[in-house]
């Protein structure tokens, strides 16, 4: 069976465009609550681009873990992942938001703002994905404890 391409598929593309509504609406919502100041930290692209990393990493790691992709778990990495975490998540104000604090002469801030917004992307993208593997594993461990009780009391009750 081909499965077809994500964007020749209208039922997909409505699924991320609604979860990219969902998520630019999130990103507003917190934009608007943490305004910055001139020249100052712009804490809200900050935080949205952190934590939209973080879930982006445990998500998919989570999903991977499930096996193949079937349809259900396509839609749901396209809706979440694709849509609300890309509507979440913005590089291109990180980039404006570079541009604007060199070109007003606060270069040092631009620089550790691209920085740390790089580097903290990726290290909080690489812990949501050991998040995810710990959490996977914890559940293959639950499952085995609970085959194995339930095999022993089997074994009980075929003894009387």
């Amino acid at each position: 069976m081909t499965t077809r391409a994500a964007h020749l598929t209208p039922s997909l593309i409505l699924l991320v465009g609604l979860g990219g509504a969902v998520g630019t609406g999130a990103r507003y919502a917190l934009t608007s609550a943490a305004p910055v100041a001139d020249g100052g930290w712009p804490t809200a692209t900050f935080v949205e681009n952190l934590l939209g990393a973080f879930l982006l990493g445990l998500l998919l790691e989570s999903l991977v873990r499930r096996g193949p992709e079937s349809s259900g778990i396509r839609r749901l990495r396209l809706t979440l992942g694709t849509g609300v975490l890309g509507g979440f998540t913005t590089f291109s104000t990180l980039a404006i938001e570079v541009e604007r604090l060199g070109a007003a002469g606060h270069v040092g801030t631009a620089l550790a703002y691209a920085l740390a917004s790089v580097v903290l992307g990726f290290l909080t993208a690489l812990a949501g994905v050991l998040l995810g593997a710990r959490l996977h594993e914890r559940r293959l461990a639950r499952r085995a404890r609970s085959d194995d009780s339930a095999g022993s009391g089997r074994a009980l009750e075929g003894s009387q």
